[in-house]
């Protein structure tokens, strides 16, 4: 664990930072502030009082999952929190698009959201392509839910009184079956190219 990922007093453990002010001036400058400290005001009151002090966890600060390659995390922590998820390593341009997300961008900012929802728009092209590559590629008819269309009431459900997203049905076969369209086309003319 390097320097820089050494965990504070507080982040993970059942320590509390210190008040910024003593509780007489916090009290003074906030109305309200402090309107529950007499245990006879708190709803929870019993109940609290019941439970232990502690959490009976063996540790005061959990072991660390091990790192095994750079993962992404946001650049208001100073480290990975002690266990973290693995099933879907970070890969490719979109992988490249992730980590940009994280060590550019705030959480806060709407730039951080938006590269993360591209990257995942690039992650589902890039799968598809791996899928051309595979025994099994994928089916454009059977896998988006076209032909469902035709056979489970589809063109029925999309009309009615009850339904209040009419509005973007005229784009879901573009949505749908454009990529599909335009990567044919494209790959047509590159046969034909070759051909020539």
């Amino acid at each position: 664990m390097t320097a820089s990922e050494k965990p504070d007093l507080y982040t993970y453990t059942q320590a509390k930072p210190p008040l910024p002010r003593p509780l007489d001036e916090i009290r003074a400058t906030i109305p309200g502030w402090g309107a529950d400290l007499d245990p006879a005001d708190r709803p929870s009151f019993p109940r609290e009082v019941l439970q232990p002090d502690h959490s009976g966890a063996h540790w005061s600060f959990p072991d660390r999952q091990p790192e095994t390659y750079p993962r992404e995390r946001s650049i208001e922590h100073a480290f990975l929190t002690p266990v973290f998820g693995t099933s879907c390593p970070p890969r490719g341009l979109s992988g490249k698009v992730r980590r940009l997300a994280y060590a550019r961008y705030s959480e806060g900012r709407a730039a951080h959201w938006l590269l993360l929802m591209a990257a995942d728009r690039i992650d589902v092209k890039e799968a598809a392509l791996r899928s051309f590559v595979t025994l099994r590629p994928d089916n454009p008819i059977t896998q988006t839910g076209i032909s469902s269309e035709l056979k489970r009431h589809g063109a029925r459900s999309r009309f009615g009184r009850n339904r209040a997203d009419v509005v973007h049905q005229a784009l879901d076969p573009v949505i749908v079956a454009g990529p599909w369209v335009l990567g044919g086309w494209l790959a047509y003319r590159a046969v034909r190219r070759l051909l020539a």
